[in-house]
């Protein structure tokens, strides 16, 4: 399993910090550091609307240009940006076997999620 995120994002914090109390295993994967590759971001993509992966009540987002915020219109404008600038990405997202398993957190969400395991 693998969480992808920013270390000091504090959705990113809470996630990780619950996974940690309930010992469940995962790699993390920090944006800043390790960026998003093409092939996982299309995979994503295929998984979720650009919509739910882009936040747009981020301070990423509300920082573009109006230009650069009109160039998104579907997936394949999505995920340059996503690639360009990763913070705009609804952190954190969980992926097992590149399958999103949940994006940003939710603890009760977690919870339901874990329990089936």
């Amino acid at each position: 399993m693998k969480l992808y995120g920013i270390p000091n994002c504090s959705t990113v914090k809470k996630a990780r910090a619950w996974l940690d109390q309930h010992a469940i295993a995962y790699e993390f994967h920090d944006f800043k550091k390790l960026g998003l590759d093409a092939a996982t971001g299309q995979q994503w993509l295929s998984q979720q609307p650009w919509e739910k992966l882009v936040n747009r009540s981020g301070m990423t987002w509300r920082n573009l240009s109006d230009t650069e915020k009109n160039a998104v219109v579907d997936a394949a404008s999505a995920l340059p940006l996503m690639q360009d600038k990763t913070s705009v990405i609804k952190r954190p997202v969980l992926v097992n076997q590149n399958q999103i398993l949940a994006l940003g957190f939710n603890e009760a969400d977690y919870s339901q999620l874990f329990a089936k395991e």
